[in-house]
């Protein structure tokens, strides 16, 4: 309920990591002076995020403050309700990489992204689905997912960003080949990866582009898989990173509305920065699932694509 014209009702769910962030803080006390309800809610543990969005009663706004895995538990906690149930998303990057709002064109300074949280307008999104498991901006499988699981917290808070090369440096010694068989709408394929990442947003690992041509509302999911790259033929594999064909022969890439993976071994996967391992699994695009505050001009939006 709201609580006077122009005013909103909102929880804001802020990692405890995080929770003594002044700028948050001060932010907080203006939008409230505004008008605004902004009831906040700490987590401690596992689950307490996505418990808040579900102790959160009737609001017009939700706002996770945190990084991808605050924003995954949220994600989790709006899926849990009904379509209709859901209260639209805002999101304050305040974590390492915060690689799905800095696609989304979202500020990193928390009090401009808190007045886009208020101010701004919800557009309807897709979500991935992993199995029983959801993610917003990607699932990376294999040596992508080995390098945010083996980065330790300390070392991300040192370095940033920087600290998932220097792990994947270390890890890039021994890459381990997963084999196994990938299918899709129309067609079916056996053989050994390193890397796949399936993207609904474009980034990850701190910035880097791993889907350019991904869209959050387009019923899709875009698929990038690396294969075998001798030494020799780093050049050709350079080639068609640029390129982005469905048949490279080192680095091949997929639009799609689903896909399975079925290796011959467990495989390590990372959703939004929260490692698992499957033995199996299938991604799918949950077309138009939440929605979602971003930026006028997002460039994660089909309509700002066709612009461009």
């Amino acid at each position: 309920m709201k609580t006077k014209a122009g005013s909103k009702r909102v929880r804001l769910i802020l990692n405890g990591k995080v929770a003594a962030n002044d700028a948050l803080r001060a932010a907080v006390g203006r939008q409230r002076e505004g008008g605004h309800r902004i009831d906040v809610r700490v987590t401690w543990e596992k689950e307490d995020a996505r418990r808040f969005v579900s102790e959160a009663g009737k609001v017009d706004l939700l706002i996770a403050a945190g990084g991808d895995g605050t924003l995954n538990e949220v994600l989790h906690g709006l899926m849990d309700l009904s379509r209709g149930a859901r209260p639209v998303l805002g999101i304050v990057p305040l974590g390492t990489a915060n690689d799905f709002a800095a696609g989304c064109g979202i500020p990193r300074d928390p009090e401009k992204a808190l007045a886009l949280c208020i101010e701004g307008e919800g557009v309807q999104i897709d979500v991935g689905k992993a199995n029983d498991h959801w993610f917003i901006n990607a699932a990376s499988c294999g040596f992508g997912a080995e390098i945010t699981a083996t980065t330790a917290p300390e070392l991300k808070r040192l370095l940033g960003p920087s600290a998932y090369t220097l792990m994947g440096a270390i890890l890039a010694i021994n890459i381990h080949q997963y084999h196994g068989t990938l299918r899709l709408p129309d067609r079916e394929m056996t053989g050994s990866s390193s890397v796949a990442i399936v993207g609904n947003g474009r980034q990850t690992g701190g910035g880097i582009q791993v889907a350019p041509r991904a869209s959050i509302d387009d019923g899709l999911l875009d698929v990038l898989v690396v294969g075998h790259i001798s030494p020799t033929a780093l050049l050709a594999a350079a080639r068609e990173l640029q390129q982005l064909s469905p048949n490279g022969e080192y680095i091949s890439y997929w639009q799609t509305p689903w896909l399975e993976v079925h290796p011959e071994e467990a495989i390590p996967v990372n959703l939004d920065g929260e490692p698992l391992r499957f033995s199996s699994v299938r991604y799918e695009a949950v077309p138009k699932a939440i929605s979602l505050i971003v930026p006028a001009n997002c460039p994660l939006l089909s309509a700002t694509v066709k612009k461009a």
